[in-house]
């Protein structure tokens, strides 16, 4: 049974925004595979709904896309793929969608986390409220010394609260293996709760040095002086980027309904 939109949703302060587009070098239509039957971005959106967050709508760059999510029962908005970043598409979607400015937090969801739990989702604003940062993220404790070293898997440097040791402020991103010397290295999920303030601010910033090193865009925010918070979550979801993930996906999804 498809669950109630979210986007029903009238008393909540937060909307979730899901970038999506049909351009990918690796998994050409990413949005568009099929999983279990439905397309890959219908199940982000459900799993998102199923967070209860807030208003849940897909930012889509073509029309196939948000046909697929409004069939299924969700709402999108399509805003055309001439921006440069997936924040750009959902600060347009943002404007596009509340130029009353009724919320003031935003949550942007990467298309292609179909495995993310709702529950892991509904934590990333964890930081903006305990913490008081202009950003939330997640990220997950690992001692894979291949993960480790991958520069694929994107590390956080975090100073986490000794009250909580699930929770603390980042002090850097980093493709390489960092903090050195014993213990858990922070594997980054590309999850992220925005302040509307904050992302007002975000997309007017250019790129930062060390966000074009490292080809990291949250290191634009930490160069201009924005808090970032971290909260630390058991498993990470996997994203879809090649045909190889898009069958592991498959088989791990319609195995388990």
């Amino acid at each position: 049974m498809t669950p109630e939109p979210a986007s029903r949703d009238t008393g909540s302060r937060t909307i979730v925004l899901i970038p999506a587009r049909l351009a990918s070098t690796r998994l050409p239509g990413k949005p568009l595979a099929t999983i279990g039957g439905e397309p890959m971005i219908v199940l982000v959106w459900r799993r998102a709904v199923a967070a209860g967050l807030g208003r849940v709508v897909v930012a889509a760059a073509e029309p196939e896309i948000a046909d697929a999510v409004e069939r299924a029962g969700g709402e999108a908005v399509l805003v055309p793929d001439e921006v440069p970043s997936g924040t750009d598409r959902i600060f347009r979607a943002l404007t596009r969608l509340d130029p009353d400015r009724r919320y003031t937090r935003v949550v942007n969801v990467q298309g292609d986390l179909p495995t993310l739990d709702p529950a892991d989702l509904a934590r990333v604003v964890e930081p903006l409220d305990r913490l008081g940062v202009d950003i939330g993220t997640l990220a997950v404790a690992t001692s894979d010394p291949e993960e480790r070293v991958r520069p694929n898997f994107v590390k956080a440097v975090v100073s986490f609260s000794i009250e909580d040791p699930t929770l603390g402020r980042a002090l850097y991103f980093t493709r390489a293996p960092a903090p050195t010397g014993e213990g858990p290295v922070w594997h980054h999920i590309g999850i992220y709760a925005f302040t509307r303030a904050a992302l007002e601010r975000f997309c007017t910033l250019p790129a930062s040095p060390l966000e074009l090193r490292e080809k990291l865009e949250q290191l634009r925010a930490l160069e201009a002086g924005m808090s970032i918070g971290v909260k630390l979550i058991e498993s990470a979801p996997f994203g879809v980027d090649t045909p190889d993930d898009l069958a592991r996906a498959r088989r791990l999804l319609e195995r388990t309904g």
